[in-house]
């Protein structure tokens, strides 16, 4: 009774409303009512039908959600027939919805053959593909069980790119999804292609397509105005009439995309028809087609062409292309400048704006003027005059002494430019300090000719050991101005030290440490733009002394120690599935080490035993799953950091079980062989490296007597380490990181910029006066040494010329002692030529440049 009551409201219902997605809706609820579904075949359906019934139904399940219907396969199989007629009936009536009569007729035939369905050995294939589906989604969701350990609540506040709730990747499991399906979508392009049921044409200069009016103005606007009376002759009586369309100046070729993204929703965007695309969508009002080539320009931005998308962008009034290109343009400054040729094109407003724009990322200034040259030299007789206006958006006072002298001071354009000379003027005064030494002046303020620009790049350094406790303090560099800036976000749940950290776009990723009491297995995660920690799922083991680092949207927790034993076992955590797995363990154990990734391999370097320190290294490749050995270093190194830079395994610093280690060396993957690189000025384990304006930065650590707070880079073109401002807090144990590209980066750099010539000045008044301290004692003492030697030549018996002679003497070498201190004291004021600090870290600038010292 009750199935002839679902086949007789079928019927009912199929006659009322012939819609695919009202017999698909009534199908999964006769489904769900019916809970002895087991399997059911289609052999008696197929015979007389000219598609393949099985791969059909398959298909609009797995499009359309059915296949997320909770069916218990367990009971008798006979008891489905109407709920398989159901089912067949909505596949039908969604594959040949364009044919209702035809549709009707099977419909009939099917319901014929339901009794013999019911006598019939049901066909396993169907169930077996659906069985294996809900098997496979039951063992993905055991797997993602097993891999680690479940967060209870997830924040549903994060992003797309944050932790993913399991439960909500499934849909909804009585629920239809309201997207059409492809297939229904592919069915109404085929009945395009062959002009059934078309009611309008649109043509262009080489060809006429038939198309149907309502798809065409579902997603056009323009079409949508000519189809309903709008822009047309044709009065909207008229409206259900054929229309035939023209549309001067467009080729076959677009419009046939144009129609075909109407129809699928894709089309075929690359490099050569994006812009005549781009255009023609933008015409007829596509408005999902310009995003889409929207977003294909800009992922198709180069140094070579983004300043020729910079400008289509603006001329099409995109303007979200139009930032996304300049940001482009800003961000690879360096490489642009070198590469495109476009750039020399700009007018002067547009070529200024570049040049003098705060966002700029260059390391050097020298970069900016030999690129005001390249561009005047383009057309030099109608350039060149603008040549002083040019240097005011160029940082003249960052420039190199040398590149200042030879190519600014004395080049052509300059000298016979009288705008250009007192830009000169204030130049030297600058370099030269001629203004600084005045105790007597105002506060000074930074000119803008030596205001740094904004970093691209902020290193974060967080957490660490200090005073006999660990801290949760987060301190940022600002690179260009040379400056640490407190940041007041700890984290709620804890200080940590000995932790580990990696990077995945703005979030810091915590791992592991140890606060003093407890060893942690728990993490955090720091949203840079949000400013705010959350928890994520934990470890399987307790890592204190953890080795972290970062592959492919990966990250991977290494060796370490848990409070009892060190550890060689290995986790990875997936972000997207909130997930740890453990992979295969190192081939030794290691606490204390460092970790980072080179060429697709994640290098695991030195550390601690239990017993001894390690000259020990070895590398995880993903591919293989294996850890592999490569030989050791030449010093043991606990308490060590590593990082890859410029195709190399850079291991600086650490402890050799005896002495803390200021040497460094670096392992080339290709000849497998070390080599030593210069030593640091500080000795220090335990400390953050990272690289930065093509830089390593050493920062704080424990240089075997106390916590520093010590920060320098090594620059490789000149193989030396350069001192630059320590950190505020003195500190080890803690972990550096470097975020590019974030949006609120104000907010991590140094605010006070007017301020660095003032904050120079006061620290070059305190040198001085300290200089002048011991230059009178050394005075003194020069004197005192002098009276004494005078003594010993002055007698009434000994009063000749020889011996006027010998204290004259005296006296010059009195005079020569102190010669030294003065010619010291000047020497600070005068620019070195060879300093090479400012060149990679704000070279003749602000800030701590006078107290700058090599020391090798």
């Amino acid at each position: 009774q009750q199935q002839q009551q679902q086949q007789q409201s079928l019927n009912t219902n199929l006659e009322d409303n012939n819609c695919a997605s009202t017999l698909i809706g009534q199908c999964m609820e006769a489904l769900n009512n019916e809970p002895q579904i087991d399997e059911f075949t289609l052999d008696s359906f197929q015979p007389g039908l000219d598609c393949n019934l099985e791969e059909l139904i398959r298909q609009e399940m797995s499009i359309d959600g059915m296949l997320d219907i909770n069916i218990p396969f367990t009971a008798d199989p006979t008891s489905v027939a109407n709920d398989t007629a159901n089912l067949v009936n909505s596949a039908l009536g969604v594959a040949n919805n364009a044919h209702q009569q035809q549709q009707q007729q099977q419909l009939n035939q099917l319901q014929a053959q339901l009794p013999q369905q019911q006598q019939q050995q049901l066909m396993p294939s169907l169930l077996n593909s659906i069985a294996s589906n809900n098997n496979n989604n039951n063992n993905n969701n055991q797997h993602i069980h097993d891999e680690g350990v479940v967060m209870p609540e997830i924040d549903h506040e994060m992003d797309d790119d944050d932790v993913d709730d399991p439960l909500t990747l499934s849909a909804p499991k009585r629920s239809l999804n309201a997207t059409m399906s492809d297939h229904a979508l592919n069915t109404l392009n085929e009945l395009r292609r062959n002009n059934l049921l078309c009611d309008a044409v649109v043509s262009v200069s080489d060809a006429s397509f038939n198309v149907h009016r309502a798809i065409m103005s579902a997603c056009s606007s323009y079409f949508r105005a000519q189809f309903t009376g709008f822009n047309s002759t044709i009065s909207p009586s008229k409206s259900d009439e054929n229309r035939s369309v023209h549309i001067p100046g467009m080729s076959g070729a677009i419009m046939e995309q144009l129609i075909q993204y109407a129809y699928l929703r894709k089309c075929t965007i690359n490099a050569e028809n994006v812009h005549e695309l781009l255009i023609s969508a933008d015409y007829v009002g596509m408005i999902g087609l310009v995003t889409l080539c929207k977003q294909h320009l800009a992922a198709m931005l180069t140094p070579e062409n983004c300043v020729s998308i910079m400008g289509f962008a603006r001329f099409r009034f995109l303007d979200d292309l139009y930032a996304k290109a300049r940001n482009y343009l800003l961000r690879y400054f360096i490489e642009v400048a070198a590469k495109n040729k476009d750039i020399l094109e700009m007018g002067l407003k547009d070529f200024y704006d570049i040049i003098s724009d705060d966002e700029l990322n260059t390391r050097e200034e020298d970069h900016v003027w030999k690129l005001c040259i390249k561009w005047i030299d383009h057309d030099p007789e109608n350039r060149k005059q603008y040549v002083a206006q040019l240097m005011q958006g160029v940082r003249l006072g960052l420039m190199t002494p040398k590149c200042f002298m030879d190519e600014v001071k004395e080049h052509p354009y300059v000298l016979q430019c009288d705008d250009a000379k007192p830009l000169i003027v204030e130049t030297f005064k600058f370099m030269y300090d001629l203004d600084i030494m005045n105790p007597s002046s105002g506060e000074l303020t930074t000119p803008p000719l030596a205001m740094p620009r904004l970093p691209h790049e902020v290193i974060f350094a967080i957490g660490g050991w200090s005073g006999g406790t660990s801290k949760g303090c987060i301190e940022t560099y600002d690179t260009r101005a040379d400056r640490w800036v407190n940041i007041p976000a700890e984290d709620p749940a804890g200080p940590r030290a000995y932790h580990g950290t990696a990077v995945i776009g703005y979030k810091i990723y915590s791992i592991g440490g140890y606060d003093g009491v407890e060893y942690f297995n728990t993490c955090r995660v720091f949203d840079a733009v949000r400013k705010n920690w959350k928890e994520i799922a934990p470890m399987h083991c307790r890592r204190c002394y953890v080795s972290v680092a970062e592959l492919n949207g990966l990250i991977y927790a290494i060796g370490g120690y848990d409070g009892h034993n060190r550890l060689n076992t290995v986790e990875r955590y997936n972000p997207k599935t909130n997930q740890w797995t453990v992979i295969t363990p190192m081939n030794m154990q290691r606490s204390d080490a460092s970790a980072c990734t080179l060429k697709g391999k994640i290098y695991a370097t030195g550390g601690f035993n239990g017993q001894e320190c390690l000259d020990s290294a070895e590398y995880y490749d993903p591919g293989n799953n294996i850890w592999t050995r490569i030989p050791n270093m030449n010093h043991r190194r606990s308490g060590v950091s590593c990082v890859a830079f410029r195709g190399q395994l850079y291991v600086i610093g650490g402890f050799n079980g005896t002495a803390r280690l200021s040497t460094g060396e670096r392992y080339d993957p290709d000849t497998q062989t070390w080599s030593f690189i210069r030593e640091m000025n500080h000795s220090r384990s335990n400390f953050g490296l990272e690289i930065i304006d093509d830089m390593i930065f050493a920062i704080g650590g424990f240089n075997g007597v106390s916590t520093i707070s010590h920060t320098e880079c090594y620059v490789a073109e000149t193989d030396e380490w350069m001192e630059a401002t320590d950190m505020n807090v003195v500190r080890s144990a803690l972990t550096a990181n470097n975020v590019a590209g974030l949006p609120n980066k104000r907010d991590y750099i140094h605010k006070e910029r007017h301020r660095l010539m003032e904050e120079r000045r006061q620290r070059l008044l305190a040198s001085a006066m300290a200089r002048d301290a011991e230059t009178i004692s050394m005075s003194n003492a020069s004197v005192e040494a002098q009276d004494a030697a005078m003594d010993d030549y002055d007698s009434p018996n000994e009063d000749d010329d020889a011996d006027d002679e010998e204290d004259g003497a005296g006296i010059v070498i009195a005079a020569a002692a102190l010669a030294p201190v003065i010619e010291d004291r000047h020497e600070d004021l005068r620019p070195d030529p060879n300093r090479r600090f400012r060149v990679q870290l704000r070279a003749q600038r602000f800030g701590s440049h006078h107290e700058i010292r090599r020391r090798a």
